[in-house]
């Protein structure tokens, strides 16, 4: 068993930190490219906040899960558990909320100028920072009731029954109108999440369909191939649906294991974990996906290399 415990720890501990450097270094990658002059996209902006988002998601489960693993289970504040739990459930739901976003800004900038987008195609990008702080606001209103059932290990007065998770636990309420309150919460919850997915997976859809259509028109143009290869928009689509693809497996993955925890009144320490690995999958992956696929990233990496080398041959001279 201790083993166990073990394993579990090194592989949670491992991907907050592979995750949180991912995303920090992707983050430094950006305000550096903004600092520099570079014209950043306004997905950019929308990418931004997903890596903050994403490492909210990893810093408030993460590691109070990776010490409640190696045996500091007990967050001694209420206070802190509630807040952990808080910013964790923000942080995932601005993380849906910006994939979405990321899908339908881009299927109104990849659009035709003759299809029914092209009128949002000059307007939407106005629109960037008012969808990203409506996605927090939103967020935060829709999760507020989270610290009301959350406690600290510590804080047991007049509590009957509790769901331990490992750092932190929920209250259990009293059985009468239990399931009515319970469905209530679970669809107050689950709305914005499912109509993003749904508009997700619905740009994803129009994204492919416009990238067919597009390769078929120029199929009898001359280098049809180069233009692909070298168009920045291509480029930004495929990135986007490979997010946006990886986004859709790990939420539907982390969604099921999250039902069937939420099914056990006393849910194992295994099963806890389980659900905590998959549900930071895409908060650690997401940031490499970018940062192997997006130009701009490279142009920076490429140039911090030149100067790199051009420094040591300059100290050595």
């Amino acid at each position: 068993m201790a083993g166990s415990f073990f394993i579990i720890g090194m592989i949670i501990l491992t991907q907050t930190v592979v995750g949180i450097l991912g995303n920090f270094s992707l983050l430094c990658s950006y305000i550096v490219l903004h600092v520099t002059g570079y014209r950043l996209r306004s997905t950019d902006l929308i990418l931004k906040h997903l890596i903050v988002a994403n490492s909210l998601v990893l810093l408030c489960k993460g590691v109070p899960q990776t010490m409640a693993v190696f045996g500091w289970k007990h967050i001694r504040s209420d206070f802190g558990c509630k807040l952990l739990f808080f910013l964790h459930r923000v942080g995932r739901g601005v993380s849906i909320c910006s994939i979405c976003l990321l899908s339908v800004f881009q299927v109104i900038t990849i659009s035709p100028w003759n299809s029914r987008w092209a009128v949002l195609k000059v307007t939407a990008p106005k629109y960037t920072v008012p969808s990203i702080c409506l996605c927090w606001i939103l967020q935060m209103l829709v999760n507020v009731i989270f610290p009301i059932y959350i406690t600290g290990k510590w804080s047991h007065n007049n509590i009957t029954e509790e769901r331990d998770f490992g750092c932190c636990s929920t209250i259990l309420t009293d059985q009468k109108n239990k399931k009515t309150k319970d469905a209530l919460y679970a669809a107050l919850l689950s709305f914005p999440d499912v109509l993003c997915l749904g508009l997700t997976l619905w740009a994803g859809g129009s994204m492919v369909l416009i990238l067919y259509r597009h390769k078929h028109q120029v199929q009898h143009i001359r280098r049809t191939d180069a233009f692909s290869r070298s168009s920045p928009e291509s480029r930004a689509t495929k990135t986007i649906l490979l997010l946006g693809g990886t986004f859709v497996y790990f939420y539907t993955l982390s969604s099921i294991f999250q039902v069937l925890l939420a099914l056990f009144v006393q849910p194992s320490w295994f099963f806890v974990n389980m659900t905590v690995i998959i549900a930071a999958c895409f908060p650690t992956v997401s940031p490499f996906l970018l940062m192997s696929r997006d130009s701009s990233v490279h142009r920076l990496y490429f140039a911090w290399m030149r100067n790199a080398k051009s420094s040591t041959i300059m100290r050595k001279v």
